[in-house]
Parts: C-alpha cells; structure tokens; sequence
C-alpha cells in the first residue's frame, strides 16, 4: 500500500505519493502539484529539493555517513585503490581481476593527448587560471574525440579516455605554465604514480616516487570521486538533461566546481591559514571574529551544506596529512595553526551547537601542499578526483526514464506590464 502526504490549498487537498529510498529516505511527490493546483514550491538553492533517483551514492549528514555504491568511504580509502574505486562508482560494482587489469591497461594506452592540444595551451594568457583552461580543453576533447557509441564498449572507451586524459591534461598544464619539458606517462606506474611522475619529474631531476605519496594521492582521490548532489554534479546533469555531449556536461562541472564555495575550499583554507601566519593574527582573536553575529569575517574549513557532524572524509584526510607530515619530516607553521583551529572547533560550544567541525577542505589544502601541488592546482586536482562521480550521474541521468530537460520555476517579482516609452518622452537620468 502506497503512502501519501496530504497538501491542502484552500478548499482543494491533494494526496502526494510518498517516495521511500532503500536507506529510508522520504519525498513528497510534488509533479503533479502545479498542474493540479497552479502553485509550485519555492526553495532557494533546493535544499529541499530531490531532483532524482540515484544508486551511485548515499549520504547520512546527521550520523556522517558517505557511501559509494553501498560501500562505506572508509573500507574504500583503507582498501582500495582511485583506479577500483573509479570502476565501482561509474559500473556499479567492484571488477574482478582481469576487470581492474584490463582497465588499468586503457588507461595507460589513452594517456596520451594529441600533440595539437599543446598548441591551444600555448594560446591561453599566462595569467588564465587552471580551472578555466581545464574546462576549455575537456570541451576541447570532443573536437578530436567526436564519436560515442551508443553501446557498453563504446561508453567504456569514452569514460576511461577521459579519465586517462584529464590526468594527462592537468599535469601537462602545469608543466607547460612552468615553461618545463612536458612529461608522458610511463607503462609501468600505476594511475596515480604517473600522474606525480608528470608532474615532478624532469630530464635534470628524476622523481623518485613514494609509496606514501602514492597512497596519499589515492585516498584524496577516492575521498572526492562523488558527493551526491552538489553544485557541480547538478550542473553535470543539468548540461546533460539537454542531450549534450558528455564532454560539454563535464566542462559545467568543472566551471561549477571553480567556485570558492565549491571546489575551490581547500584553496581558501590555505590562504586563510598563511594570511594567519604571515600577519602573525591570533588565532583565539580570530575565532571571536568568527563568532561574532555582527563581524562578516568567516573560517574557511569549517561546517558543511549537509553533513550536520564530522565529516567522516575529514577524519581520513586527517590521518593520512599526519602520515605525510611525519614521514617527509615536514614542520609545516600553517599545520600547527590548522590544529589549533581544530581544537578549538572540536570543544568550543559555539562551533558544537552551530555544526561547524573542520570539513574535507580543511586538511586537503594542508596534504596537497606536503605533496609539492602548486595552490592555483588544488581544484583541478579536486576535479580529476570527482570525475567518475560526474561520469557517473551523466550516464544514470540518460538512462533514467523519468528524466526530463532540466527547467526549475521561478516566482516573479517585477515590475507589472508596461507600456513602451518612446525616446522623445523618457527623462533624462
């Protein structure tokens, strides 16, 4: 028997069904409100709002709960690996052995990009900032990769290319602004290595990689690859409910992500904490900034638009920034202040009643900076992490036949009809 909830307008009352997800989740149906009634719902950011079904990921924000495909985010940072990881999010489930293998295996044979893109980078002005050349060049893609067949193998050659590819583009990127030797990726490395290994490694300093380093990059990774519903992921599915190609739909993600408030976090934690460093601020001075209803002065890093509790990422991304730190010897100021911080959120009542624990972006900018990352590549590195996430919800979004092209509503709030004003009759300003 279905249950429904009851919606009374006036004199007219509608019974809404009720939609239960498999972790208990509920929804009110509202499709059939406007036409049934001509009213629709206002909610600004749609907070409120389910504007799918999705099997890809499950989030709990009061108990702190992050799922992929049913799988607990901290079996998966423990256990596996970006590469498995990736797999699962985008198929479903967990690939055997001669599945992980043979993508592993394309992976590397579509690491290569096409020698003409070096040119659209020696275009873009000195000052463009990554994320923007990344969205270009990811749009760029379908220029030379124009076909996707509408088949599993076709599909398949598509998400791994751009999997491959991005991590190339990214680490090219940052060679090329360098005025550096681009470095291609080698057979033998796994995803992750390959992608330190063009970044740092160079014909007059070879890059000697690190385990640690290695597993680092995979669990920063796996932390970032889906989130549900965020900005990014939206405008993924947004750009995609219109029929664009997967390409064009990964370039609104990647422009949405940009944001400060968004991808870009863990960037402005960074600034934050070396603004604190470099001006010798106190830290006790500015968390009563923080707290004050009357100062717009705001912490980055800390509270989160779901998640009500600890972050379970931030947990994980604390241990593995304490393993890099004290394996690279490395007595970073700006890690002491963050601990501060972080005590203070963790026993101060204010943080505690207002939900404001350090998120994912308060310990990532600290790990990414121990790795050598240069702070304009922060997002694109949040970005090749959140790929086979936005792969993904492009795909279940096609696939879905209660799907329609995305067109919120809106209410109106202007100016009533008016008649044209001739330019002879309208005074002067």
């Amino acid at each position: 028997m279905n249950d429904y909830a009851t919606l009374t307008i006036g004199e007219k009352t509608l019974k809404l069904p009720v939609i239960i997800g498999t972790e208990g989740e509920k929804a009110v149906d509202i499709r059939g409100l406007r036409q049934e009634t001509g009213f629709i719902t206002y909610d600004p950011g749609f907070a409120n709002t389910g504007s799918c079904k999705s099997a890809i990921t499950f989030m709990d924000g009061e108990k702190g709960i992050l799922r992929y495909r049913g799988i607990p985010i901290e079996q998966l940072a423990e256990e596996s690996s970006f590469v498995e990881t990736s797999y699962l999010v985008i198929n479903g489930k967990l690939p055997t052995p001669e599945e992980l293998t043979r993508t592993s295996v394309m992976l590397n044979d579509h690491s290569l990009v096409h020698e003409d893109m070096q040119i659209f980078y020696q275009n873009f002005p000195r000052a463009s900032h990554p994320m923007g050349i990344l969205s270009a060049m990811v749009n760029a893609l379908r220029s030379f990769y124009p076909e996707l067949m509408n088949t599993d193998e076709g599909f398949e050659i598509t998400f791994l290319r751009l999997l491959s590819k991005v991590r190339t583009l990214a680490a090219m990127s940052y060679k090329i602004s360098r005025g550096h030797k681009v470095i291609y990726p080698r057979p033998d490395y796994t995803y992750c290595a390959n992608f330190l290994h063009m970044m740092f490694d160079s014909p007059v300093k070879p890059y000697v990689l690190d385990r640690d380093l290695v597993k680092a990059l995979n669990v920063f990774w796996i932390l970032h690859a889906d989130h549900e519903q965020n900005c990014s992921t939206a405008a993924v599915r947004t750009v995609g409910s219109g029929r664009a190609n997967i390409y064009a739909s990964l370039s609104a993600g990647i422009a949405a992500l940009w944001g400060p408030l968004h991808g870009g976090a863990n960037q402005k934690v960074i600034e934050m904490l070396t603004d604190i460093h470099e001006k010798g601020l106190r830290v006790s001075d500015l968390v009563a900034r923080a707290k004050d209803k009357k100062d717009p002065y705001r912490l980055m890093g800390f509270g989160h638009r779901v998640y009500k509790t600890y972050d379970p990422r931030a947990k994980i991304m604390k241990q593995v920034c304490d393993t890099v730190l004290s394996k690279m010897e490395i007595k970073d100021p700006l890690l002491d202040i963050a601990k501060q911080l972080e005590e203070i959120a963790l026993s101060d009542s204010y943080f505690i009643d207002h939900n404001l624990y350090p998120n994912v972006d308060f310990y990532s900018g600290i790990l990414l900076r121990a790795m050598g990352i240069p702070l304009n590549m922060f997002t694109v590195m949040f970005a090749i992490g959140r790929l086979p996430g936005w792969i993904a919800q492009w795909k279940e979004n096609l696939d879905d036949p209660d799907q329609k092209i995305t067109r919120p509503r809106q209410i109106y709030t202007g100016q009533n009809q008016a008649d044209y004003l001739p330019m002879a009759l309208r005074k002067k300003s």
